[in-house]
């Protein structure tokens, strides 16, 4: 195990202000990554400020100090940062995939700070991390690229809600609350254990108890928590009992399908609160709009083309 600073030259960023930025559009300018949690950061593009100051290059990691707390990226164009970013340039040259995973690493500390509370500024430089010597060999060696591809399967489909029709959840879906399991009771394994959280695919541990498995290529929403956080399930886990669980009916679900009914089932948050929690009994009867085809029923294959044809489809 070694210190962070002792596998990366670590600085402050270049603790530029947005509203004091010029903001443009590709292929002009740079990246802005500020202390976001998606996005890799990324929430704008400027041009260079007038003041001296050197853009990061490529390839360079950054990570929050504040506001989603240790958040932390591998930045593929060059960029110049907001305030509170730290950015990590390795001692000595490293892979993508060896990037990725100290990305990991970092974010698993998250748990030591709060963004009111305790920030990592102070202590993040020293946070102990394995040794590149001590990375797996499936992951020191993985064939991820260069960088991710920005191609897209298709062509970019068109977005008409004219056809957009409502459907209820019951209709789509047989929605199964998940199981109650204390930390005090969970065991060491490689199942997802889902609970109420907004990031990370909702997954909250890696568990070993073998009872209340759903299947992979399912669909999880938060009833409680961060209400209405949805997320496509790709492999087999285990779901706390903040959580719904979709299973389709009448129809095949995918990777695809899953990303599109994701972001439109997070587009009802607005309608829940601590208050009014979105339990089972209440997404039974909820409704959301769709694309639907001549026949009146969801129109799949539409959600399908759609996600594949935006950038970046080609790596989900």
């Amino acid at each position: 195990m070694q210190r962070l600073d002792e596998i990366f030259d670590i600085t402050y960023g270049n603790q530029l202000d947005l509203n004091k930025c010029e903001q443009c559009l590709a292929p002009e300018g740079y990246n802005f990554v500020n202390r976001s949690s998606v996005n890799c950061g990324v929430s704008a593009r400027i041009l260079p400020p007038r003041k001296r100051t050197s853009f990061y290059p490529a390839g360079s990691i950054t990570s929050a100090m504040g506001g989603s707390v240790l958040s932390s990226f591998v930045q593929q164009e060059p960029f110049f940062t907001g305030q509170n970013v730290k950015v990590l340039i390795p001692k000595t040259k490293m892979s993508l995939s060896e990037k990725l995973y100290y990305c990991i690493c970092i974010e698993a500390n998250r748990f030591r700070f709060s963004t009111f509370g305790r920030e990592a500024n102070a202590s993040f430089d020293s946070l102990i991390v394995p040794s590149r010597e001590e990375i797996p060999a499936k992951y020191r060696n993985m064939n991820i690229g260069a960088f991710f591809s920005n191609r897209a399967l298709t062509a970019k489909a068109t977005f008409d809600t004219s056809h957009w029709k409502a459907f209820s959840f019951n209709q789509l879906f047989t929605i199964r609350k998940g199981k109650r399991l204390t930390k005090e009771h969970m065991t060491a394994g490689r199942i997802p254990f889902i609970g109420a959280s907004d990031s990370n695919n909702g997954q909250t541990a890696l568990i070993g108890n073998d009872k209340n498995i759903h299947p992979g290529n399912l669909i999880t929403v938060n009833y409680n928590g961060s209400i209405a956080e949805a997320f496509y399930q790709p492999r087999a886990f285990a779901a706390s009992d903040d959580v719904n669980i979709l299973y389709p009916i009448h129809f095949k679900l995918n990777k695809y399908i899953g990303l599109f009914l994701c972001t439109i089932i997070q587009n009802e948050k607005y309608r829940f609160s601590y208050g009014r929690k979105w339990h089972k009994e209440l997404m039974e009867k909820s409704v959301i709009r769709l694309p639907a085809g001549k026949d009146g029923n969801p129109d799949w294959e539409y959600m399908e083309n759609y996600i594949k044809g935006l950038p970046y489809s080609s790596n989900i």
